[in-house]
């Protein structure tokens, strides 16, 4: 009889030497919790989001789509749109690839007319 209880007991006996202490699971997930916790946190000193992708916003510019621009319509486009530069292109214009956060591009046609805005 004390034979075959004796695998069951050894059995028990491993399982519970390999097993961490309550103790150690309990301060493994509480601070797994407190590590996500700081990292959903955005730091205090951050800059803002406007500082780290300009401030150009060419939904407030949109209004010059379709129509065939003047230099005070290019200006009332970048104040509208908050950027700091603004350039007007036209087919086969040479232009720098950079990409500027701060920048209004106003796209325009071979007649032209403006036919898209972008911020870059």
């Amino acid at each position: 009889m004390i034979r075959p209880a004796m695998p069951a007991l050894l059995l028990t006996l491993t399982l519970a030497a390999c097993s961490p202490a309550p103790d150690e699971q309990t301060a493994a997930t509480e601070q797994s919790q407190a590590a996500a916790a700081e990292a959903a946190t955005p730091p205090t000193d951050a800059a803002p989001a406007d500082a780290l992708t300009g401030s150009c916003d060419d939904t407030q510019a949109q209004w010059i789509i379709g129509k065939t621009p003047e230099e005070k319509d290019i200006e009332q486009a970048r104040t509208d749109s908050k950027s700091q530069l603004v350039r007007s292109l036209k087919p086969g214009d040479a232009a720098t690839m950079e990409f500027n956060p701060s920048r209004l591009n106003v796209i325009l046609d071979e007649k032209g007319v403006a036919t898209s805005v972008n911020c870059g």
